[in-house]
């Protein structure tokens, strides 16, 4: 066993000696070896846990919880003694550490899928984005079949099967607690093809989560995962979107205050959560413009400038007239913010009490907006302006089959005709 570092390690040593050090979301750092220390996290109320930050090149370092071996925080003996398993002194903390360094293992000498999910979520945290979707997914659909699985020990068998099973499965529905789960019946092309975009979506977590634990040198080789490919051509589903018709039915279907929100996502092609967020200052009545906003994953704001037909400029004078730069233009009736779930009930009331058939998320308004303003010949590339895309290459996937074409336009105007008519066709027999 290596030498263990005790010189100047007083203030992480012992537990008393823990107790004079001050709470803080950064830990204590204290280096093992070149490029690697042994950090502790002291909150503000409960026991501290054990950090490993390393080195990765740069000047930048990752930062991760040491783990048990089913992906559970380990904790300092601060409140109670150790026990090598998850409860550790500073010294089994360190042989924990030297563990996961030199035999690619987690603290009981095994590093899993769980270990590095948790490492990911770690790594991705410390970029300041979100890993509610992750952990989302892997609670439901990774952990349970890989979560115990040795890294080192995954095939590339094992995992393809795994994705081809949860592919092979419909959408999982709202189950009781205790009962088996259910799940969507995948029937018909897009239901399935549904089902492999979600499977590849949950790929692409694992994936990258096994491919940080290969960077940071916890497994030998990446051969395994980076033979098996995702499923090919299945986010092309064309987007529901509503006519001129069926958007006016569901207008007049729709709640005093939710009517309100259904016309702004119309008018702008909005996301929902973009138009929740809108201040009276973000409109400018003198241009006919609105600033939307779009948080990104790496937890930056983008701001981009949405033009208004002169409908829509109306409809936000309206809406704004009179009212202070730092109200929310949208409100419910109470005079509250909307927040993430409170449309869902009164969409699909007014989806039914408007008769549209197929129903249509609130999402779905977005998508008239640009198709139908596509289909009356806006150029891709201002569609995607105002959408507030970075180039048109998702313009041209979900609405380039609706622009005008000059491919078509060419062949309905120099292609031979045979001067052929509407009419009862009769089936001529053979003489023969």
């Amino acid at each position: 066993m290596a030498r263990k570092i005790r010189a100047g390690d007083r203030r992480l040593m012992s537990r008393t000696a823990r107790e004079t050090l001050k709470p803080n979301r950064k830990p204590y750092y204290r280096l093992i070896e070149r490029g690697i220390s042994l950090g502790y996290r002291k909150p503000i109320k409960g026991p501290g846990t054990w950090v490993v930050r390393r080195y990765i090149g740069d000047e930048k370092y990752s930062v991760r919880n040491l783990t048990t071996a089913d992906g559970h925080p380990v904790f300092a003996d601060d409140h109670e003694n150790a026990n090598a398993k998850n409860v550790l002194n500073f010294g089994q903390a360190q042989d924990a550490l030297r563990s996961r360094k030199n035999q690619s293992a987690g603290v009981g000498g095994v590093y899993t899928v769980a270990n590095a999910l948790t490492d990911y979520y770690a790594a991705v945290e410390a970029e300041h984005r979100s890993t509610h979707d992750a952990r989302t997914r892997a609670n439901a659909f990774i952990l349970p079949k890989l979560g115990k699985v040795k890294v080192t020990a995954l095939t590339t068998k094992q995992l393809t099967k795994w994705r081809n099973d949860l592919a092979a499965v419909g959408a999982r529905l709202r189950t009781r607690k205790g009962e088996k789960q259910k799940y969507r019946e995948a029937n018909g092309d897009d239901a399935k093809r549904a089902r492999r975009a979600s499977a590849n979506r949950t790929w692409s977590i694992l994936r990258a989560a096994l491919n940080l634990a290969f960077k940071h040198e916890e497994v030998p080789s990446d051969a395994a995962w980076r033979k098996v490919k995702p499923f090919k051509d299945v986010d092309a589903a064309r987007p529901r979107y509503l006519t001129v018709e069926e958007s006016r039915r569901l207008i007049n279907a729709c709640e005093g205050d939710f009517r309100q929100l259904v016309q702004g996502a119309l008018t702008t092609g909005a996301r929902y959560g973009q138009l929740a967020g809108l201040k009276v200052a973000d409109f400018h009545r003198n241009v006919g413009t609105v600033d939307l906003r779009t948080r990104k994953g790496d937890g930056t704001e983008r701001v981009h400038s949405c033009v208004l037909t002169d409908e829509g400029k109306t409809l936000f004078g309206q809406l704004t007239a009179g009212r202070s730069r730092d109200e929310f233009i949208f409100r419910k009736a109470d005079g509250t913010a909307w927040s993430k779930n409170d449309h869902t009930r009164l969409m699909a009331t007014a989806v039914k009490a408007g008769k549209i058939k197929p129903a249509i998320s609130i999402h779905g308004l977005r998508h008239t907006w640009a198709s139908l303003s596509v289909m009356a010949g806006m150029p891709l590339l201002v569609v995607a302006k105002n959408l507030g895309h970075a180039d048109t290459r998702m313009a041209e996937r979900h609405y380039g089959h609706l622009a005008p074409s000059f491919i078509a336009d060419a062949i309905r105007q120099a292609a031979p005709t045979f001067g052929l008519k509407a009419g009862n066709v009769q089936i001529m027999r053979s003489t023969q």
